[in-house]
This record gives structure tokens, sequence and C-alpha cells, in this order.
């Protein structure tokens, strides 16, 4: 597999901007207009599955609001073919209603279609209540 693969190239460049802590700015450049996000589970706040790059902003700037983050890692990206790529996040974060501490693993599957994020799927375990 060449590294400059499209899915090398795009991820390298969600990583950085992840790492970064600029997630919207992600989403604006990188993201189709048609995105599609899927997390492992329904949260409180939003739906499991959210469609239209809108929805998918929204929903970063709820996490945003909500959480308080103490340390983050991304690992990656792992790519598979010229179309996929995978991310390893790390979150060490408080959530602000709830004041409750945690730390997060998730992995993100990213899907790729004529050079832009076309799919995001998440997965991770949860343990306890969902949070708020």
């Amino acid at each position: 597999m060449s590294t400059t693969s499209t899915s090398t190239t795009i991820g390298r460049q969600l990583a950085d901007l992840c790492r970064e802590g600029r997630n919207l700015e992600a989403i604006e450049t990188l993201y189709s207009d048609d995105i599609v996000s899927v997390e492992a589970c329904p949260m409180p706040s939003f739906d499991q599955r959210m469609a239209g790059k809108a929805a998918v902003t929204g929903k970063n700037q709820w996490w945003v609001e909500n959480h308080e983050v103490h340390d983050g890692d991304v690992a990656g990206p792992f790519p598979h073919g010229d179309d996929r790529f995978c991310l390893l996040f790390n979150y060490d974060v408080t959530n602000k209603p709830s004041g409750q501490r945690m730390q997060l693993t998730e992995v993100g599957l990213f899907t790729i279609v004529d050079g832009k994020i076309t799919k995001e799927e998440f997965f991770y375990q949860m343990d306890g209540p969902a949070p708020a």
C-alpha cells in the first residue's frame, strides 16, 4: 500500500486537527455535506445515527459545551485500502453537567468518497449510564 493513499492523507489531516482540538474545522474542511455519523449507542442528547454536516457539527458543539478535556490522544491513521481508515481516540474528560470524570477510548472508522469523509462510525464500550 502506498503511504500517500487518500485514506492515509485524509486520515493524517483528521488526526492532526483532532490532536489540536480543531474538530469543528475538521468537519468543515474534510467532511462531505452528506456525512453520516453513527455512534455505538444512542445518547440522551442526540440520535445514534445522524446525517448532514449541520447535524454532525451540532453533535460536536454539544460535546465541547458539555465536556472539559483534561488530556487527549489520537493514534493513527490505520488505513484500509484507499477509501477507509481508523483512528484510536483516548480522552480524559469531565462531564460538566454531572461532574463525572471518565477515561474514554474509542475507535473511529471513516469512509471516504471523492476525497471527502462520507461516514464516521464510532466503537466504544459504555459502562453504566450514558453521559448526559
